[in-house]
This record gives C-alpha cells, sequence and structure tokens, in this order.
C-alpha cells in the first residue's frame, strides 16, 4: 500500500503525437536547478561578506552570482515555454512529464508547463526586485540587514524559483535524470528557505523565526521528496546532499569574502572572532538522523496498512523534534561560546513538534499535488 495516493492522479499516456522533448526536457531541468545552485552560493558569500567585510553596495561580485544564477534558471525556463508554446501551436502535445501539465497563458498566447511557469515568473520578479534594492541602495547607501523589505522579497522570488525546480523534477519522477534531480532540487530549497524567515525577525515572537523556518522546511521537504519519488532511501539520500551542500559552503562562503575583499583593498572587520559561516551554520547537520527515522516510519506504516496521511503526519512531528533537538547540540559544536537555557530548550522542542507535523501534513497534501503534474504511464523517453 502507498503511504501517498491521490484521487488527481488520474494521469493518462501522452498521446502519439505528442512533441519528442527528451533532451530539452533535461536540459532545461538542469539550467534552472544549475541557476538555483549559483544563487545559494551567492547568498551565502554575501550574507558571509556582511559578516567577515561590513555593508556593501548593490554593485558587488556576491550580488552579481545572486542575479546571474536567476538569469540562468529564468532563461532556461523561458526557453521551455516557447519551446512548448511552439509544440502546441503546431498541433503537437507537450509531454507532461516535461515540466508538468502545460498551462495557457495570457489568453492562450503561450503555453507554459507549470513548473517552468512558476520558476520562471520567481526569476523574472526577482529581476524586478533588484530594481527594487538598486533604488533602496541610492537611498540609504549601504545595505546590513537581511529583512529589508526589497531583500524580503527577493528571497521570496528566490524561493519560487527554487519551488519550480522542485516541480519540474517531480513531473518526470519516473525516469532517472528526474530523480536524481528531485534530490539534488529538495536540498536546495532546504538550504534557501528558511532565509525568508527573516521577515518576521522584527516581530515579539516566543521562537526565533529562522529555526522555527528551519525545522518547518528541513521536516517537510524530505517528505515530500520520498513521497513524490516512493523509493525507501528518498529521505536518507536528500540528507547525504544537503550534507555535502552544506559542507561545500562551509568552505566557499568564508574563502570568497576574504579573497574578493583582498582584490579589492578592503580590511575584514577588526575584532573577529572564529565563528561558523551563517549560511552553512544554519543548516541542520543531524537531518540524516531525522531521515533515517522518516524511512523508518514510511516502512513500517507500508508494512502494516497504516492509514498514509497519518503516517506522514507522526513522520513530521517525530522528523521536526529530532531537528529541533539537534539544534543546542549543533550551535555547541560549532560555536562553544553558545549559550541555550533550559527555557529556551523546551520551547523548540514544542515548536520542532508542531512545525513538524504541520509540515509532515502539508508534505501529505503537496505530494498528492506533484504525483498529479505527470501522467502514470507516459511515452518513451532515453533514461
Amino acid at each position: 500500500m502507498d503511504l501517498v495516493t491521490s484521487a488527481a492522479e488520474t494521469g493518462r499516456a501522452e498521446p502519439p503525437e505528442a512533441a519528442d522533448v527528451g533532451f530539452a526536457a533535461r536540459a532545461g531541468a538542469w539550467g534552472v536547478l544549475a541557476g538555483t545552485l549559483i544563487t545559494t552560493a551567492g547568498i551565502s558569500w554575501d550574507v558571509q561578506w556582511h559578516v567577515s567585510v561590513g555593508p556593501d553596495t548593490f554593485f558587488t561580485l556576491s550580488h552579481l552570482a545572486l542575479y546571474s544564477g536567476t538569469t540562468i534558471a529564468g532563461i532556461a525556463s523561458l526557453v521551455m515555454v516557447l519551446l512548448s508554446t511552439s509544440a502546441q501551436r503546431a498541433g503537437r502535445s507537450w509531454p507532461r512529464a516535461a515540466g508538468g501539465t502545460p498551462v495557457r497563458v495570457f489568453g492562450g498566447t503561450f503555453t507554459a508547463p507549470l513548473g517552468y511557469l512558476i520558476s520562471g515568473i520567481g526569476a523574472a520578479s526577482f529581476l524586478l526586485y533588484g530594481l527594487l534594492d538598486l533604488w533602496w541602495h541610492s537611498l540609504y547607501g549601504f545595505d546590513a540587514v537581511l529583512n529589508s523589505p526589497p531583500h524580503v522579497a527577493l528571497f521570496l522570488s528566490i524561493s519560487t524559483t527554487m519551488v519550480g525546480s522542485v516541480i519540474v523534477f517531480a513531473a518526470a519522477h519516473d525516469r532517472r535524470w528526474g530523480q536524481l534531480g528531485t534530490i539534488v532540487a529538495i536540498p536546495v530549497l532546504i538550504t534557501f528557505a528558511p532565509i525568508c524567515a527573516n521577515a518576521f525577525s522584527g516581530l515579539p515572537l516566543p521562537f526565533d523565526p529562522t529555526i522555527a523556518g528551519v525545522v518547518f522546511f528541513a521536516a517537510m521537504l524530505p517528505i515530500i521528496g520520498a513521497g513524490i519519488l516512493r523509493r525507501p532511501g528518498t529521505a536518507i539520500g536528500i540528507a547525504v546532499v544537503l550534507g555535502a551542500l552544506q559542507g561545500f559552503l562551509w568552505w566557499f562562503s568564508p574563502w570568497a569574502s576574504a579573497a574578493y575583499a583582498a582584490s579589492v583593498g578592503l580590511p575584514l572587520r577588526d575584532g573577529l572572532t572564529p565563528q561558523p559561516p551563517e549560511v552553512p551554520g544554519a543548516i541542520p547537520m543531524f537531518l540524516i538522523v531525522a531521515a533515517a527515522a522518516v524511512e523508518l516510519l514510511l516502512w513500517q506504516g507500508r508494512k502494516r496498512g497504516y492509514d498514509g496521511k497519518t503516517v506522514l503526519l507522526v513522520a513530521g512531528a517525530v522528523s521536526g523534534l529530532i531537528i529541533a533537538a539537534s539544534i543546542p547540540l549543533q550551535q555547541v559544536l560549532i560555536n562553544p561560546t553558545s549559550a541555550i537555557t533550559g527555557s529556551a530548550v523546551v520551547a523548540l522542542l514544542i515548536a520542532g513538534v508542531v512545525f513538524g507535523a504541520l509540515g509532515g501534513f502539508l508534505g501529505s497534501r503537496f505530494t498528492a499535488m506533484l504525483r498529479a503534474l505527470a501522467p502514470v504511464t507516459a511515452i518513451k523517453e532515453a533514461r
């Protein structure tokens, strides 16, 4: 018995006249993912620059990485939309495995696969909000905070592009490249999405919104990945890729900040003490433990025939609890000078269960939606 099913999962085989887009589907998907990876490296670099060097202006190399990555993802999305539109106008149906269900936009002027539509909207809005960020810098000069209005808009736009990337690969979940891409695209979103929670950092909340974002997304997204692929070990694979991404950013961010500062003749901040890099330091280091628990619960659920939605809800709560419990340990390991009170730990554990359960609940819903993007049987394509 599958743990994640959907009444909407009634896809049909693609008709014989479906467009042959095997290479284009792979190139477009990996193009969007490459853009999101570059953007992730750029934001980690930019945050570390603020910590190690200080405020910056709009025109820096880290900002260039941010914008170039989004531009790559946007161009790849646009090309796929144009190819889909051309196929439809030529009377050939567009395979839903190539980006998801085609959607007609602007009154049918264009036909856009859903995944590329979302990633393209995210990329386009990022470039538009980039103009807002440039205007903001022209008014206030240096910028040293993450939760300024243009920054929050930019983070949401990037996250939208990353969601589109996950949708694109999820639509090809019956192909090897789609399965591999899903396992890579989800860790990218786990890394970046919690940054958006900085928008709430000015509110009098009883918990750190960024930590809540880390728990929520780290609990929900591996469950979604496991539900999409329905292969044992998927959640663990996602955790392993996330660890590799964390290791790369841990090395890259301080090195890039120091090297760029030296190249432009800027000194590092006075009195800097050894501190873990900001973005990779916030990535949960023990996600693989939570992923193993998720895999065990899913296996037991299948074996005993439990209700899938209930199993995913419990898996989310358990995963959230493990992630929340590991955060104080992670802080001590990477920064021995950090301190956390007992009451803060209790509040964190409670938040972990709540946000984890919410992640499990939403994960089951999102999985059903993503599984419905592509047909159950599809045209042959090079795997």
